[in-house]
């Protein structure tokens, strides 16, 4: 086998490991793994606003305003107006939305956290640099994109009209 082969064989592997976690999270807890992580920012704090979470996950606040549109659609989370400042709207977590991250797997990314630390410093560095060149080489070097390992949005299909 070829080095552009092995190349394309472990970038295959990345993607297929990806979506193979989105679907376990989908069916485990109902959730894209966008949404789990806008969840786990929300469980981090008491008090987070969309501003926070756009911060935190390095997206735009109007792709957080969607995402946590639908988690309150799935009873996730609840918006609340600050009770000291009118402007700011807290979003919180709900038991149903404790309950999906308890039911979740592992999130991938975190998986590769714990494995990447563990690296010493000079892989870390390596790794770093070998996947910012691939990503130019793909031409994808200034695509917008969040810390969280995820093909896009898993969305079910339609139900029979008239059910919900």
């Amino acid at each position: 086998m070829d080095r552009i082969d092995a190349c394309l064989i472990a970038l295959r592997r990345i993607l297929r490991a990806t979506e193979i976690y989105g679907r376990e999270l989908a069916q485990a807890a109902g959730l894209t793994a966008v949404q789990f992580r806008v969840l786990q920012v929300v469980a981090e704090r008491d008090d987070c606003t969309a501003k926070d979470i756009s911060a935190r996950m390095g997206v735009a606040q109007a792709t957080v305003t969607a995402l946590v549109d639908r988690l309150v659609r799935q009873g996730m989370v609840v918006r609340r107006k600050s009770d000291t400042d009118r402007r700011k709207t807290h979003i919180l977590m709900t038991g149903q939305g404790r309950a999906a991250l308890a039911a979740a797997p592992d999130a991938l990314q975190q998986r590769y956290a714990r494995r990447f630390e563990a690296l010493a410093d000079w892989e870390q560095a390596m790794l770093v640099a070998s996947l910012e060149r691939v990503a130019a080489m793909l031409d994808a070097g200034d695509i917008d994109a969040s810390p969280v390992l995820d093909l896009g949005e898993i969305v079910p299909p339609p139900g029979p009209p008239g059910v919900s």
